[in-house]
């Protein structure tokens, strides 16, 4: 598809006829397809090859998956569906292990079943309506948080960011680019630096084929690139997504993430995290606490199925890395521009009240 022309909104994450309809991640830039999957083990081998990625379009997806395999179930009773329906779900939580939208999403559909009263008929259509909703709310989610966002943005700017947090990596909209979204529909001139994003390129082969199909400027530069941008005064802040967010702020995110807070904060540039409180997992005091998932090497030795690292060679690949809660001038979410520690998870969409939200937001602005 030929960048820079007028598009209707991208959704990753869909469900049609009966199927999950998911936009196939490993194909772009080159085309844009969608896959239909019809048994729930599909979606989530498509959650672990990264056919879908992204902390909240993982858990929308799984989410539907779930409410797939559900629908498969042939159960004489209320507890033995239950039973089988928790088994889909371990399935799934297995396939990423770092992003806790997966687990959210899943425990959330589950209860929607558990809460449910009537035969398994009664309970798979509870959990089906409950992911559909989850697909409404993180469109509504991303343009909430991509406001508040905005508001800290000067004019015109120079963003900087790392991996894909845009409409490919949530249902709709995006994260850290709905932020870039919603400061261009304010009518504010932003560019920005898309890190390449190695090793998997999801910078280069997703953020930038988002933000040129939408005609917002992007520059693409090799990771190694950002600490020169940053001292030759070409970045005005860093907007990253999330992955899994601690009590503490520690903020699990694509690896190099953890570099790119430490060259802001050496530079005085600041530094955001994107993400809906249901990245928050106030279960864990640290980013200690993170499980990080460990990809296959081949992802690092081979491009496109080219080999180009030494045969034999050791290579270690996380796909994650944890940046701490202090490198962190603020946390965008749908409730206004929060800073930790979080509090339990029934508190954390209560902070701040309704009222405060815009305060909020200006006082992180000149924090």
């Amino acid at each position: 598809m030929p960048i820079g022309t007028q598009n209707k909104p991208l959704q990753t994450v869909m469900w049609e006829a009966g199927k999950v309809r998911l936009i196939d991640q490993t194909a772009l830039p080159e085309k844009l397809q969608y896959v239909e999957y019809t048994d729930w083990r599909d979606v989530a081998e498509a959650i672990r090859t990264m056919v879908v990625r992204g902390a909240p379009a993982i858990g929308c997806a799984a989410a539907l998956g779930l409410a797939l395999g559900a629908r498969g179930i042939i159960a004489d009773g209320r507890e033995s569906f239950l039973r089988r329906v928790t088994g889909i779900a371990d399935t799934f939580r297995a396939a990423r292990p770092t992003a806790v939208n997966l687990f959210w999403a899943i425990d959330r559909v589950l209860a929607a079943a558990a809460e449910t009263e009537g035969n398994p008929v009664d309970l798979k259509d509870a959990m089906l309506v409950e992911a559909l909703l989850m697909l409404d709310e993180d469109i509504e989610t991303n343009r909430r948080l991509g406001q508040y966002g905005a508001a800290l943005l000067p004019d015109p700017v120079n963003v900087l960011t790392h991996c894909n947090a845009g409409a490919l990596a949530t249902v709709g909209y995006g994260t850290a680019l709905g932020v870039v979204r919603a400061a261009v529909e304010a009518g504010k001139k932003v560019h920005v630096y898309a890190d390449e994003t190695r090793p998997r390129l999801q910078g280069m082969k997703l953020t930038a084929w988002e933000l040129a199909r939408d005609q917002i400027p992007v520059t693409v530069i090799a990771d190694s690139m950002a600490a020169s941008l940053m001292r030759q005064g070409k970045i005005d802040c860093v907007i990253v997504g999330a992955d899994r967010i601690a009590a503490n702020g520690d903020t699990a995110n694509k690896i190099g993430t953890y570099g790119l807070a430490v060259l802001a904060q050496h530079h005085n540039i600041p530094f955001y995290v994107a993400a809906p409180l249901s990245t928050i997992d106030t279960k864990l005091a640290s980013g200690l606490q993170i499980p990080i998932e460990q990809r296959d090497t081949v992802e690092m030795t081979h491009i496109e199925g080219i080999r180009i690292a030494p045969e034999g060679v050791d290579v270690i690949n996380p796909a994650f890395d944890v940046t701490p809660g202090e490198l962190i001038t603020g946390f965008i979410t749908e409730k206004g521009v929060l800073q930790p520690p979080f509090g339990s998870e029934a508190s954390v969409p209560a902070l701040p009240s309704e009222g405060q939200e815009e305060t909020e937001a200006k006082e992180t602005v000149t924090a």
